[in-house]
């Protein structure tokens, strides 16, 4: 079965049959998984009432462990997002109370966020259900074929340069 990626590699091999476009298959068909896994992940955040990189951020809370509370600047860095990005996704959060941003007591110039009881409660509650619609997502893979998909995209990435800090 062929996909719409394809459909223009087709078309570059009937006008230009001289170029190895086995690159643009690749890049195309990663591009075009990632539009549709952030289209499928966002359709359960709305149900949720939320945006991806909110729960994004809930998420880094709650893997930090208690008490559940790290800077903007490691959020940002852990979320892979700029500072500007984590400020408004960080307020969004503060005002639906999911959050709270305190003065660091030990820092008076840094700022601490932490999960408020609700948003603790409120992403226990739904990493479940997104792990199920990560799963419905990628069920046109075997289990076998998804670890081994990602065993592939993470020789890719830390090939790239973004390797773990850990």
């Amino acid at each position: 079965m062929a996909d719409r990626v394809s459909d223009f590699l087709a078309q570059w091999a009937r006008e230009r049959p001289d170029l190895d476009v086995a690159p643009m298959a690749v890049i195309g068909r990663l591009g075009r998984a990632s539009e549709l896994m952030s289209r499928g992940l966002q359709d359960y955040f709305d149900e949720q009432d939320l945006l991806h990189g909110q729960f994004d951020v809930l998420a880094t809370l709650r893997r930090s462990g208690p008490p559940f509370t790290l800077t903007p600047g490691q959020l940002a860095d852990s979320t892979m997002r700029s500072q500007a990005a984590m400020t408004n996704r960080l307020a969004g959060l503060e005002v639906k109370g999911l959050l709270e941003r305190r003065t660091d007591p030990t820092n008076r110039r840094s700022v601490l966020v932490s999960l408020t009881e609700e948003g603790l409660a409120l992403v226990d509650r739904i990493v479940e259900g997104h792990l199920d619609n990560e799963r419905r997502l990628l069920a046109p893979l075997t289990r076998a074929e998804q670890d081994r998909l990602a065993a592939l995209l993470e020789k890719l990435l830390a090939g790239s340069g973004d390797v773990a800090r850990q």
